[in-house]
């Protein structure tokens, strides 16, 4: 007769071998050292297997053990995706979402989307962390993250749930009338500096024709947050690259010139982030489909926006 498993127990055992040690499953779960081990141990009795190999510095799995875990790795899939499904019609957002994002992202986006959650589900809170540092979501307590550019973090999952241009703008006041058509037009002038960024001051265009054109910028002004470089901007200090979501309005309402519309730069993305091991609650999904439904400002503006 097989074994009847406890899912708890699998949960665990899953934790240990995606983290490595008992220490960083107990963190990821919220629960003791103790706790952890005691569920592994009485797992390994219930199969009759051995699943680990303990060694002072790291906990491997065995063969039999990787094996199990892959399975065991679907079975918690199978068994979050059946809850999310049982839910979906029938939960109404209710608790407290804790997200973090960026400052730019979210002041512009993600603070009107969860105010208007809470205030159509008036049993929900959001508790926003806007800062330009990438946080660990497990140590944070944090329900969702959202990434703005491009991932480089696999051990969590993601969602897309949209895409920004990054576009070159100053004020007309600086730019007009000067004869502006290729990328190496722009080093002449002042640049507002974001020093966040990898290469604040290199900038690689492309054109409709196939040609690129890397330049190298001076900066005039350095900040840490892509609002302040805005503000700079529109202060007459310099150009930058800016996110759509940050200066369509601007150039619709004519303070800012897109300089170069004819040319791009890489389109980002943006990404709801998840802790990979944690049920995504109702107003998780509600606040992840919002963010969906709303408008990708930049993304789908007009030939007439983008000559400025």
């Amino acid at each position: 007769m097989s074994p009847s498993l406890n899912l708890n127990r699998i949960a665990h055992f899953v934790a240990v071998v995606d983290t490595g040690s008992f220490t960083a499953a107990a963190e990821r779960l919220g629960v003791t050292k103790a706790v952890v081990s005691q569920h592994v141990a009485r797992l390994e009795q219930e199969v009759q297997a051995t699943l680990l190999i303990r060694t002072t510095r790291r906990l491997t799995p065995t063969e039999a053990g990787a094996a199990f875990h892959r399975a065991c790795t679907a079975i918690l899939a199978q068994a979050e995706e059946a809850v999310v499904r049982l839910t979906e019609t029938t939960d109404t957002p209710t608790g407290t979402v804790r997200v973090t994002a960026p400052f730019d992202y979210g002041t512009a986006i993600l603070a009107p989307a969860a105010a208007a959650l809470c205030q159509r589900y008036p049993g929900c809170h959001a508790d926003l962390v806007l800062t330009d540092r990438s946080l660990d979501l497990v140590a944070e307590k944090l329900d969702l993250a959202i990434r703005v550019g491009w991932l480089t973090d696999s051990s969590h999952q993601a969602r897309r749930i949209g895409g920004f241009r990054q576009i070159p703008v100053g004020v007309p006041a600086l730019v007009d009338g000067l004869d502006l058509r290729h990328p190496g037009d722009l080093v002449a002038l002042p640049w507002i500096a974001q020093s966040t960024l990898r290469t604040p001051l290199r900038w690689t265009f492309g054109h409709p024709s196939g040609d690129h054109a890397t330049i190298e910028a001076g900066a005039a002004v350095t900040v840490n947050a892509t609002p302040a470089v805005r503000a700079c901007v529109l202060a007459g200090a310099g150009v930058a690259v800016i996110p759509d979501y940050l200066v369509m309005a601007d150039i619709r309402a004519g303070r800012l010139r897109h300089l170069l519309p004819d040319w791009s730069l890489p389109e980002g993305g943006i990404h709801a982030v998840f802790p990979s091991a944690r049920y995504r609650s109702g107003i998780v999904r509600a606040l992840v489909d919002r963010l969906i439904r709303t408008p990708q400002m930049g993304m789908e503006d007009t030939a007439e926006d983008r000559a400025g």
